[in-house]
C-alpha cells in the first residue's frame, strides 16, 4: 500500500532528504523549493547536486507552487530555516488540507518571541497543536541520504497522530519511535546545537577530548535545566532526542554548528566562519533566543551564555573558557 500523500516544504540538505526518507517509505511525496533549476533537477533527473550530490533520489514530484504542493497533503513537513518560519508559513494557511498534520523538522526558538518551532508553526498556520509533531534525534542528514541506518524521534500530544507520522517515515534504515513530549524533543533539538558550537569552539582552539567530554556532559545538564523548567519529562534527555542528538552533533564534521563553532576557535570571525560553512547553523541565531527563554525562567546556562558572548559579544574562546572553569565549585545535579 501506498502512503500518504506527503508534503516537504524545504529543498535543502535535510528536507530533500527527510523527503527522500517518506518516498521510500511508500509515501506520494512532493518537494516545495524557491529555486527553479533545483525544483526541475529533483523531479527530472531524481538529484539535488546543490545540497546531496552523487544521491540519487527516489522519484517525487517537485514543484516551486507552494499550494501546490500543499493540495490533498494529509502529512505537511517542514523544513526551513527556522527564523523565517512564521513569514514563509503565513501565507500558505488558506492552501492547507482541514485535517493535515504539520510535522516539523526545524531545530531553533524563534527570535522575536522565544516560541520552540512547534508553537510557531501552530501558529502560522492556525492549526491546534495535536496536528503538530516535531522530528528529532541523532539524524545527520547526508549520512540518511546515503541511506546509512539511524533512528528518529517523532514526538506529538496526539499518540494517534504521532503514529500516522512515524509509520509514513519507516524505512529499512530510517527508524522513528514515538513520544508525547514534545517540548524536551523540541527543547534537545534547538540546544544541542549551542553545546555543539561549544565543541567546535574548543577543539578549533586546540583541546582534546577531556574538554569535549566535559562540554557535551555538561551540555546535557543544560538542556535538561531548561527542559525541565519548561514541563519536559526527564527520560526525553537520556533518549535519542536528547543525548543521541548531542553526540551526533557535537562529535560529526558533517554537523554545520561544530564546524561553525571550529572555525571561529581557529580565530575566524562569526561572518569569516559563516562564510566557510556556506549553510545554516541554526545554533548561531537561536542562542540568544534560547538564553532570553532560560533567563525567563531562572535557568542557569552558562555554555550557552559563552557562546552567545563569543558569538555575538566580542569575548574570545579562551576568555570563555577560563569564566567558565572559574565559576564557583558546587554538586553536580542537574537541580544545582
Amino acid at each position: 500500500m501506498r502512503g500518504p500523500t506527503t508534503a516537504v516544504l524545504g529543498s535543502g540538505s535535510w528536507g530533500t532528504t527527510f523527503a527522500m526518507v517518506m518516498a521510500d517509505a511508500g509515501c506520494d511525496v512532493t518537494l516545495w523549493g524557491r529555486d527553479e533549476a533545483l525544483v526541475r533537477q529533483v523531479a527530472e533527473e531524481r538529484r539535488n547536486s546543490k545540497y546531496l550530490p552523487d544521491v540519487e533520489l527516489p522519484a517525487m514530484a517537485a514543484t516551486t507552487d507552494a499550494a501546490a504542493a500543499l493540495a490533498g497533503a494529509r502529512i505537511v513537513v517542514v523544513a526551513i530555516p527556522s527564523q523565517v518560519a512564521r513569514r514563509t508559513l503565513e501565507p500558505l494557511r488558506e492552501h492547507l488540507e482541514p485535517d493535515a498534520i504539520v510535522v516539523s523538522l526545524m531545530k531553533g526558538v524563534e527570535l522575536s518571541t522565544d516560541k520552540r518551532m512547534s508553537q510557531v508553526v501552530a501558529e502560522a498556520l492556525d492549526v491546534p497543536d495535536e496536528r503538530v509533531a516535531v522530528v528529532s534525534g541523532p539524524n545527520l542528514a547526508k549520512e540518511i541520504a546515503a541511506r546509512q541506518p539511524t533512528a528518529t524521534v517523532v514526538a506529538c500530544s496526539d499518540a494517534e497522530n504521532a503514529r500516522v507520522v512515524a509509520e509514513a517515515c519507516s524505512n529499512s534504515y530510517f527508524r522513528p519511535y514515538t513520544n508525547s513530549d514534545v517540548v524536551g524533543v523540541e527543547l534537545c533539538g534547538a540546544v544541542k546545537n549551542i553545546i555543539a558550537l561549544a565543541v567546535g569552539m574548543a577543539q578549533g582552539s586546540g583541546f582534546g577530548w577531556n574538554t569535549t567530554a566535559t562540554v557535551i556532559t555538561r551540555g546535557l545538564v543544560e538542556i535538561t535545566r531548561l527542559g525541565r523548567a519548561l514541563g519536559a519529562e526527564q527520560e526525553t534527555f537520556a533518549g535519542l532526542a536528547g543525548m543521541g542528538d548531542l553526540v551526533a552533533t557535537c562529535a560529526s564534521p558533517l554537523s554545520r554548528n561544530h564546524s561553525l563553532g571550529k572555525y571561529v576557535g581557529q580565530g575566524m570571525s562569526l561572518e569569516e566562519a559563516l562564510e566557510a560553512t556556506g549553510t545554516t547553523a541554526e545554533g548561531v541565531k537561536s542562542s540568544r533566543s534560547v538564553l532570553e527563554l532560560a533567563q525567563q525562567h531562572g535557568v542557569d546556562m552558562p555554555i550557552t551564555a559563552g557562546v552567545v558572548a563569543v558569538l555575538h559579544e566580542g569575548l574570545s574562546v579562551d576568555e570563555m573558557a577560563r569564566a567558565l572553569l572559574s565559576r564557583p565549585q558546587k554538586s553536580e545535579s542537574i537541580a544545582d
